[in-house]
């Protein structure tokens, strides 16, 4: 079986970053606003709106360096999960839990032309470690 999702778009607010209570664990939640590539009826293009959820060091660099409006690529995974609220409702949500993040443009100010930055998971799959993947300027792409 297979769980893979790419996304492509802009968030809608700056990414908010919490810690974990016992753990520690750093998490941060953002959205991420995702134009659809048909037309409806009327003759306009639908957006989804899907939050993205980041872990650990990855969850630091994107509270840091990511911020409403700019440019994010997004791989990973969709999960549903669901609670009880304090009411005693049952509440559900769908949410993209993501190994690798793209910075797509440049902040705000930053002058210069567009550049993407890609933090992703270490190739042996730990958790604790990202690392930057740098463009190679050798590439005749």
């Amino acid at each position: 079986m297979m769980n893979k999702v790419c996304l492509v778009g802009r968030l809608t607010r700056d990414p908010e970053l919490r810690v974990t209570p016992g753990t520690g664990t750093q998490v941060a939640t953002f959205t991420l606003a995702v134009g659809r590539n048909y037309k409806n009826r009327q003759g306009e293009r639908e957006t989804d709106f899907i939050r993205i959820v980041t872990w650990r060091k990855l969850a630091e660099l994107c509270a840091t360096y990511l911020g409403k409006g700019r440019l994010a690529g997004v791989t990973g995974r969709i999960q549903t999960r669901s609670w009880e609220d304090d009411s005693g409702q049952r509440r559900s949500i769908t949410e993209v839990v993501a190994d690798e993040v793209v910075f797509l443009d440049k902040a705000p100010g930053t002058g210069g032309a567009g550049e993407s930055k890609e933090y992703n998971r270490d190739k042996d799959g730990s958790d604790d470690d990202f690392y930057p993947i740098e463009e190679d300027s050798d590439l005749p792409f």
